[in-house]
């Protein structure tokens, strides 16, 4: 099970019913946060998560309205007596803004590891899932990111009984692990069926539309996207400043085959979103103007259907 909540959906400046856009994921123990604005403790709060458990945080650009909230962050994390290490991933030249974000919060009792994206697609593998990144178009370098969940295939006992697999390997090589005796080498190929389908979770912001988003959002169980305008007079406006209307958010998502879509990172001017989806719907059927706070626990399919 993946646990999904779209802290905040405001961009440019938090209001004061509306959070500056963030993630947060949370998946076997491990959680992730995907930018980091002004407010999002705050947002975070009034979902009941805390920072502390947070393993990883990954940032599209360097906005202030994505980074800005990061030394608040940092610091009520060390007040929390956190001593495991924090993962950040962001485009190149993070360690050079972390570095200068940190003159307000200099000394953490943890260690701050940053892992810079260079390249157009990344895709960095963790224990039991992976983060891919992608480089859309904003004016600075920007990334949009997908959280994979991946499921092996089931596995067999005939086949592992037919092959005389001790039982006491079959554990390790349910969870792909490989092992070698002096005698024999047995490799999880040789016991599980088909990889099961598994989830993802695409997220993008601060750009215009990509084939890039179109690729990595493919076949993606929830695909949140920014909606920076929902007045179809504004599409001019978001061409200049390289952000997407509503309307062409939904095109990538009837384009990527996903499964729904949830609008983000509205312009402060954008009072009522919800106004403008009928026609947004018209394109992609499966499309829902978020709200702050807004949540969802992505099943593997199997579990869902019980």
């Amino acid at each position: 099970m993946l646990d999904i909540c779209l802290l905040g959906t405001g961009g440019m400046m938090p209001l004061p019913h509306r959070w500056l856009t963030s993630l947060m994921a949370r998946y076997n123990g491990t959680s992730i946060l995907i930018d980091c604005g002004e407010g999002t403790q705050i947002a975070m709060k009034e979902k009941g998560w805390s920072p502390k458990p947070i393993d990883i945080i990954c940032f599209t650009h360097y906005h202030a309205d994505h980074i800005s909230g990061l030394p608040g962050m940092l610091l009520t994390m060390g007040n929390a007596e956190r001593t495991e290490p924090l993962l950040l991933i962001g485009p190149k030249g993070l360690t050079k803004v972390v570095s200068a974000l940190r003159v307000i919060a200099p000394e953490l009792p943890f260690e701050i590891r940053c892992m810079e994206l260079t390249e157009p697609e990344q895709s960095i593998a963790f224990d039991g899932f992976r983060i891919e990144a992608y480089r859309v178009n904003h004016n600075v370098t920007c990334y949009g990111y997908n959280i994979v969940v991946e499921r092996i295939g089931k596995f067999d006992v005939a086949k592992a009984e037919k092959l005389n697999i001790p039982r006491n390997y079959w554990n390790r090589l349910q969870k792909g692990e490989i092992i070698e005796t002096q005698e024999q080498r047995f490799t999880p190929d040789m016991v599980l069926g088909e990889p099961r389908k598994g989830i993802k979770v695409t997220y993008c912001t601060d750009t215009r539309p990509t084939e890039s988003i179109v690729r990595g959002a493919a076949n993606a169980d929830l695909f949140i996207c920014e909606g920076m305008y929902g007045e179809p007079e504004k599409q001019q406006k978001a061409k200049e400043y390289k952000h997407m209307t509503f309307y062409e958010a939904a095109e990538i998502a009837k384009k990527a085959g996903v499964k729904e879509m949830w609008l983000t990172h509205y312009s402060p001017s954008l009072i009522r979103p919800e106004e403008y989806m009928q026609d947004v719907r018209k394109i992609f059927p499966n499309a829902i103007a978020a709200k702050d706070g807004r949540s969802v626990d992505l099943l593997f399919e199997e579990d869902a259907a019980n």
